[in-house]
């Protein structure tokens, strides 16, 4: 009880002193500013680290991409490399690298690490016959290690012995698991920086720093102009992998207050002196009020004289009416105000003189329930005609007046003109309707929910156009959010948003919901907590459809991952004519030389006959590179939905002859309903391949037996091909057997092409195929379609 007697003395004491609450009004603001303005600065300092970490990234990417390209080239040079260590070609393939890219100063071949091969020549005469292990320390120990690693390697910038500023990339080469020596590009130490884009940027915020880390001494030496000591600075930096290289990025206004604070803290300054100024001028005013009102209460107890004064300068509309027909019988000089009549006119008026038509009996419908005691106090707000026409907006307060026989003698009315605080609500009004109206108009779903259960108190019209539901519809339940979010994203959002708002974290996340008509649509939610005492109380929010950048993105991924398979292919084809083209020609050029150099016709004549025969494998050979070349550069393969029993009937009809030949049973346990998505030509050739070698390589003391069957195995639909045959040795042949011209057994028409083949056409459907083989008593094959 002292406590909240003291609370209130303390009260009573400041009330006294406005300057006093006027000046804790000023710090109160002022402080409150000043945690915003920081904040503000926090968030455009954390901008400016968004924005370097981001150039940083772009820029090591080119830095990244050049010396891709430069392993490129080197990786080009040592192809040109015969069987003998001798490079072929060397001067055009160089040639064709450099008309590719201008900022390759010169290409190099290093055997045991000198410079022998070099191109071009002009300008670069004095780097032939540079001894890499005799040239510096540095170059000595960055050799050295590149041949301990077997990988590539960047040294530089630094002046090249041909003169001008350069960076190497090394390549080691090795032959038969034997060092032989580099292949080398040389990139003009401008170009490059121009290339990875340190000259290009434009921002005034931040600034570039490349620098080397001599591998010998350990100094670092920095390569672009501007301040070079700034690791006391705000800074990032990033390394690359084969080079001593440091890539830095550095704030150039990191002591500089942003022009961004400037104007909000003058304002907030501005706003904090005007406000404890006006609070200083209320305090005062009800202070003056408050003295006023216990003056006028003294003098209402003390005389009736007084009690009249008070009637008569009351700041409200005070009249004393009859109880019948409400008719004045005494008004003070406010309500005389209000209505714009004498008081000698008002008078000779009743209330339902200046009452609007629209409310013809006025306060007069309730008389009865004043008479019979019922209703000890009646408000109302109602509309008055003014003397000069127009309405005025009043707050009616009646109460009857009481004789000693207990019946009403006359009322009592207050009457509070409320014209402007109605113009005030309506402005009010019109503005949360435009504020509403502009939350419907924005390309997002606006809501606001509950941090705790997360049901949401308010949501835009927006729902309506991107998911289909009404207002009504999603505030109609409290759990509607969770209820429709995607099955396989609601347990991860729910626990997400948990965390982030238990946290205080704003967040923003992508997640799948259930439109109306139910379909899936994409949503991005940026997600506000709004917080008191560090506790959520609000959560508030913006759902974007992102369901365009979605299918975007997948569409360029899937580009993508068909590019990178279509490389893939096109380099595995690359070694398999090298391999299997320079063992016919290679057979061709010696049995040429042969002939050019006998001197016996009949010995030109065998000859000649050997040369059809390697000339007709060499053209064999071609016709089945072919085929695999049809199958790895069809990047998009047609698809069609296929019954996989009716093809199999089809495979079975083509091979009659050798199933009667064999005396085989083929047994087709696919059910007629089973439809595979594939390209028809492919399907038709794996099938024909298995079942013709599953006929094929039938065990000689038992007549072939092939059963197929169908069945689901991790929602893929798989068809599995046993045979009784001869069987496959998989620990000796299991990692050859897909290859191209291997076999596995003495049948001399076998060429090794078919399964080759086959699992191309599988791969390229994006499904894959298992084996299982037991020697002398079976093989079971197993494709998977996608």
């Amino acid at each position: 009880m002292r406590l909240k007697e003291k609370f209130t003395a303390c009260i009573g004491r400041l009330s006294g002193k406005p300057k006093v609450i006027g000046l804790c009004v000023f710090f109160f603001l002022l402080l409150l500013i000043g945690l915003l303005v920081i904040q503000r600065y926090q968030i455009i300092k954390e901008g400016r680290r968004l924005e370097m970490a981001n150039a940083l990234n772009v820029v090591k990417q080119n830095v990244q991409l050049v010396l891709n390209n430069g392993y490129t080239a080197t990786l080009t040079l040592a192809m040109t490399l015969n069987d003998k260590g001798i490079p072929k070609n060397f001067d055009a393939v160089a040639d064709r690298l450099i008309a590719s890219n201008s900022d390759y100063k010169a290409l190099e071949l290093l055997p045991n690490g000198i410079i022998k091969y070099l191109y071009p020549k002009k300008g670069n005469e004095l780097a032939l016959n540079l001894d890499l292990f005799k040239k510096s320390e540095e170059s000595r120990l960055m050799a050295t290690k590149s041949i301990a690693s077997k990988m590539m390697y960047y040294a530089g910038p630094y002046e090249l012995q041909q003169g001008g500023m350069g960076i190497v990339g090394r390549l080691p080469i090795y032959r038969e698991n034997r060092f032989w020596g580099f292949s080398a590009v040389v990139i003009k130490q401008d170009a490059f920086f121009n290339s990875i884009g340190v000259y290009n940027n434009k921002n005034n915020n931040f600034y570039f720093q490349f620098s080397n880390v001599d591998i010998a001494t350990g100094k670092e030496e920095f390569f672009l102009k501007g301040d070079r000591d700034f690791l006391g600075q705000d800074h990032q930096s990033t390394s690359f992998a084969g080079t001593n290289w440091k890539l830095y990025v550095i704030n150039a206004h990191e002591r500089i207050i942003p022009f961004q604070l400037i104007y909000p803290l003058l304002f907030g300054i501005g706003l904090a002196i005007l406000s404890s100024l006006l609070v200083v001028q209320v305090v005062k005013k009800t202070t003056e009020l408050q003295n006023l009102v216990d003056s006028q209460q003294l003098k209402l107890i003390n005389t009736e004289t007084k009690f009249k004064t008070i009637f008569d300068q009351a700041a409200i509309g005070i009249a004393l009416v009859t109880p019948t027909d409400g008719r004045f019988l005494q008004v003070n000089k406010k309500l005389c105000d209000i209505l714009g009549y004498k008081e000698s006119e008002l008078l000779n008026l009743s209330f339902q003189n200046i009452t609007l038509p629209n409310h013809p009996n006025g306060v007069r419908a309730d008389v009865k329930y004043f008479n019979n005691g019922s209703v000890k106090e009646y408000r109302v707000q109602k509309k008055y005609l003014h003397k000069e026409g127009y309405t005025k907006w009043c707050n009616i307060v009646e109460t009857p007046l009481w004789n000693d026989n207990g019946e009403p003698t006359n009322h009592i009315v207050i009457i509070e003109d409320v014209t402007d605080r109605k113009a005030a609500e309506k402005i009010v009004l019109d503005s949360q309707l435009r504020i509403e109206s502009l939350i419907n108009t924005i390309d997002g779903i606006v809501w606001e929910a509950d941090p705790n259960t997360f049901e949401f108190t308010f949501i835009s019209k927006k729902v309506e156009d991107i998911l289909g539901y009404s207002v009504e519809e999603w505030l109609s339940s409290p759990t509607f959010w969770a209820d429709h979010i995607y099955p396989d994203d609601k347990d991860w959002a729910i626990e997400y948003c948990t965390v982030s708002t238990r946290k205080n974290i704003q967040h923003d996340f992508e997640y799948r919901m259930i439109a109306k008509d139910g379909t899936i649509v994409w949503l991005r939610d940026i997600v506000n907590v709004i917080s008191e005492n560090n506790n959520p109380v609000l959560l508030r929010g913006i759902m974007i459809d992102v369901g365009e950048n979605k299918h975007a993105q997948d569409a360029l991924n899937h580009s993508f991952n068909l590019v990178t398979e279509q490389n893939k292919r096109l380099l595995n084809f690359s070694y398999i004519v090298s391999h299997n083209l320079r063992s016919h020609t290679s057979n061709i050029q010696a049995i040429t030389n042969l002939i050019g150099q006998t001197s016996s016709e009949e010995e030109r004549i065998e000859l000649i006959e050997v040369l059809k025969t390697v000339s007709g494998l060499l053209n064999e050979t071609m016709l089945n590179l072919n085929k695999v070349v049809s199958i790895q550069t069809s990047i998009d393969v047609i698809k069609e939905r296929l019954s996989l029993s009716n093809y199999i009937n089809k495979t079975i009809d083509i091979l009659n002859d050798q199933i009667v030949l064999k005396n085989a049973i083929i047994k087709n346990n696919v059910p007629k309903d089973v439809i595979v998505n594939y390209n028809p030509a492919y399907l038709e050739s794996i099938l024909l391949n298995f079942i013709f070698n599953s006929i094929r390589y039938s065990h000689p003391d038992r007549n072939p037996v092939v059963e197929l069957d169908s069945f689901i195995e991790d929602s893929q639909t798989v068809l599995q091909i046993s045979d009784n045959g001869i069987g496959i040795d998989l620990e000796k042949y299991g990692e050859e057997l897909y290859g191209l011209y291997k076999t596995f057994n003495k049948k001399p028409d076998s060429k090794g092409v078919g399964l080759f083949i086959t699992k191309n056409q599988i791969d390229a459907m994006g499904g894959k195929v298992t084996v299982s083989s037991v020697v002398n008593k079976g093989t079971t094959f197993k494709i998977y379609f996608r």
